[in-house]
């Protein structure tokens, strides 16, 4: 590893299934990585994870970090995210008192319509119209549900990265936009929406301030300095979600492009100089601190069925079996866990086969372009939207690591692909806390070096538009798609 410069910049990622950090020097030199798995509970509609185990995990990483050669002591500033729509809750202590509710936790149902009824005018203001039963302010009102004696104990609301920076600075922290989009924050006007709050019976006293991502919100104290071994001292910036944080790591700042994160689910994450408004409630856009907007949304379809059907498998084997297969007339629906949030909202839609697969590699093939299929239909649908879509495609994730996945994805959507070399959450934090100093899109083009771009395989007719239309077809057979959004992809393809 190279040294860089003499700034470094460490990024923090709350994944699902682990934290990983990165420090990163301001000419994107990479100074060392770190990771630490975590354990999450899944029961049905229910996604937990024991809040205690971040902190340690993120020392951990760190540790790691250290270990493989980074230097914290040059470390000017450390900026966190978190998955979407995790939250927690805090005693007066600071002290996780509740689970935490993961982004995926389906159970707020009933409480997601309370909160649609109350807030219906401010949710259409805020672009995306309608929360999901998954988006955190539902969530929050089935935990007041549960807990009822939460507010006369003083209990407050945290998301997933305020509960580590509260560590990092020893007290309680404001939170980002980003994070807070899905509790109900205007991110147009960095408020809380009171009245909506009033309806609800939740105390603004429970909710933390609100600042833009990328704002000094504190520096590390002495027992964080001592804990994870930076200098007291060391700036502490608020951070994005993790969908925000990839986008970011990716380079994809500027207006038109658009950063696609298949990991254990998809994700789609662009850049927009107006606020995007849906319609059907499925994109919502979150506020860059460069104050462009960055619409998208997450899917539950995603490379997470890879780890659960094929745990055991050859997957160099079982790519090159693929390759052969495909295209394939067996399509897969490959939906991680029950529910869709994008590109459609659907809370009964279940993962689905159109016949029984002929061999392991075909269920193979059959996920790997399933996943890319839906991945095509949220260009459709974000283009139906009207967000601009000609700029650079930016693919990252776990999935990246599959040379045919990759290709796969660029022959389905007749577009280049770019693949940047260093390209994960971890980095887009480093990036955004870097950005303190200096504007994004200068950071972002400093620390963010690209690798590869593949080129899609052209033919007269796209093989795959065949099996794209009979998945359309299926997913309105079932009541999921908007009859309206499949017309458009397929206008769209004869375009």
């Amino acid at each position: 590893m190279t040294a860089g410069g003499s700034d470094a910049w460490l990024g923090i990622d709350l994944g699902t299934q682990g934290v990983r950090v990165v420090v990163a020097a301001s000419d994107g030199s990479l100074l060392g990585e770190g990771s630490c798995p975590l354990t999450s509970r899944r029961e049905g509609d229910r996604h937990e994870q024991h809040p205690e185990q971040w902190w340690r995990a993120v020392l951990t990483a760190i540790d790691r970090a250290r270990a493989a050669g980074a230097d914290l002591r040059r470390v000017q500033g450390v900026a966190v995210d978190a998955t979407s729509g995790t939250i927690t809750m805090l005693d007066r202590r600071g002290l996780c008192v509740t689970p935490a509710l993961m982004y995926d936790d389906g159970r707020a149902a009933a409480e997601a319509e309370q909160v649609n009824a109350a807030g219906e005018q401010q949710w259409a203001k805020a672009g995306y119209r309608r929360m999901q039963r998954s988006w955190a302010l539902p969530k929050l009102r089935w935990l007041l549900n549960h807990y009822p004696h939460a507010a006369e104990n003083g209990w407050r609301l945290a998301h997933q990265n305020d509960v580590i920076n509260s560590k990092l600075v020893g007290h309680e922290v404001p939170t980002d936009t980003s994070n807070a989009l899905k509790t109900g924050a205007d991110a147009a006007q960095v408020t809380w929406p009171e009245p909506v709050l009033a309806a609800l019976e939740i105390p603004r006293a429970m909710l933390p301030d609100l600042v833009l991502p990328g704002t000094v919100i504190g520096q590390v104290c002495a027992a964080a300095a001592a804990e994870t071994g930076l200098s007291e001292g060391t700036a502490v910036v608020a951070g994005m979600t993790d969908g925000c944080a990839a986008q970011l790591g990716s380079g994809a700042t500027a207006v038109g492009s658009w950063n696609s994160v298949m990991g254990t689910t998809l994700v789609l994450k662009g850049v927009t100089k107006d606020l995007v408004h849906d319609p059907h409630g499925v994109v919502y856009s979150h506020r860059s601190p460069s104050g462009h907007w960055l619409p998208g949304g997450a899917s539950s379809v995603g490379a997470g069925l890879v780890a659960r059907e094929f745990a055991d498998a050859d997957l160099d084997m079982l790519t090159r079996e693929a390759a052969a297969l495909l295209p394939t007339d067996l399509l897969r629906y490959p939906l991680v866990s029950p529910g869709e949030r994008f590109p459609f909202v659907a809370a009964d839609a279940r993962a689905f086969g159109s016949r029984e697969p002929a061999t392991r590699a075909e269920s193979f093939a059959a996920l790997l372009q399933g996943a890319a299929y839906i991945e095509r239909l949220c260009f459709d649908y974000v283009d139906l939207l009207g967000a601009p879509t000609d700029g650079a495609i930016v693919l990252t994730g776990g999935a990246t690591r599959n040379p045919l996945w990759n290709q796969l994805r660029a022959d389905v959507l007749q577009r280049p692909v770019t693949l940047p070399r260093n390209a994960q959450p971890a980095l887009g934090m480093a990036v955004l806390a870097a950005s303190s100093r200096d504007a994004l899109d200068s950071v972002a083009a400093a620390m963010v070096r690209l690798d590869r771009t593949l080129e899609p395989r052209r033919s007269e007719k796209n093989p795959h538009d065949e099996g794209y239309f009979r998945l359309l077809d299926l997913l309105v057979q079932r009541g999921w798609l908007p009859g309206v959004v499949a017309t458009h992809a397929r206008e769209r393809t004869a375009h």
